[in-house]
């Protein structure tokens, strides 16, 4: 067993692999709790695709990565409020024209580029490529986002349950989202070189559900939904690597594992957990009924 889990570790492409699998499953764990109690699920999609022309950009002009998503996740935000704030159109319109819009101009540009570089790995993550300055790199973004998130936590929280109250206290709800999306666009970058720009969504959603299902407390969601998410890296990578498999694929696959056997076996909200408890119920009813008559 001992052998079993120290057997990757003796490749130090494995290593880096494994860290930046774990720092990117923290971050965006800590981020989703609050994208699933507003309900930006697509909004998440939207700036974890609309990065991509930008990469594409930063390899053309010779700049890291993180320059050019970093400055496409900011301007599709920024698209998206001004479609939705200057037409009829709605969010979830204006969502789904500016990233796939966006989405497409990437694979565009991926089609007419010549490169000795296989972009294509923007798309669908290159774990097992990553190297000690793209980790470097991944590190300080995550510190960066992961701070700002911790310290405006009781902030962020109240916007998310209630941004009428938020305003009547003086913040403003505006300025609140907005950094918010700032993060998202962050912790998009922070992701993209671990399951690329496909999966990112997954990574941003799947831990704050299951940690939603666990607990009705958000302070709790906080550690369950990171605490997870590093477990499923840490599985999915050592799975990928015995099962010879796509290793940001798996991350994201046991992760959905996870979320599964929540969805199912949790106490209070799994599906299962809830069939089981209404039968116990209806038969503690219907002997209490009929223990009367036997009486009689």
């Amino acid at each position: 067993m001992i052998e079993a889990l120290l057997e990757p570790l003796a490749y130090d492409f494995m290593v880096r692999a494994l860290a930046t699998a774990v720092i990117a499953a923290v971050v965006c764990g800590v981020l989703s709790c609050w994208l699933v109690l507003i309900g930006w699920s697509l909004m998440g999609d939207a700036v974890s695709h609309a990065v991509l022309p930008g990469v594409v950009l930063a390899y053309i002009a010779g700049v890291p990565f993180a320059v050019g998503a970093v400055v496409f996740g900011f301007l599709a935000v920024g698209l998206i409020g001004l479609v939705r704030d200057t037409s009829r159109v709605k969010e979830d319109a204006a969502i789904g024209i500016v990233f796939t819009t966006l989405f497409a101009a990437g694979l565009v540009l991926i089609s007419v580029t010549p490169s000795q570089t296989d972009l294509n790995h923007i798309i669908f993550g290159n774990l097992l490529g990553v190297s000690t300055g793209d980790l470097l790199q991944i590190g300080i973004l995550a510190a960066l986002t992961l701070a700002a998130l911790l310290f405006k936590r009781r902030d962020f929280t109240l916007y998310a349950f209630d941004p009428t109250h938020a305003h009547a206290v003086g913040l403003n709800p505006r300025v609140l989202g907005a950094a918010l999306l700032g993060l998202l666009a962050l912790t998009a970058v922070v992701a993209l070189q671990a399951v690329g720009v496909v999966l990112v969504v997954a990574m941003l959603i799947i831990p704050g559900s299951t940690a939603y299902l666990l607990t009705d407390r958000f302070s709790r969601m906080l550690l369950i939904a990171p605490a997870t998410a590093a477990a499923c890296a840490g599985a999915g990578i050592y799975a990928s690597y015995y099962l010879d498999t796509a290793t940001g694929a798996m991350v994201v696959l046991a992760q959905g594992c996870v979320f599964t056997l929540v969805y199912l076996f949790s106490p209070r909200q799994g599906v299962v957990s809830r069939t089981l408890s209404a039968r116990r119920r209806r038969r503690t009813a219907a002997r209490q009924r009929t223990e009367p008559m036997i009486g009689a």
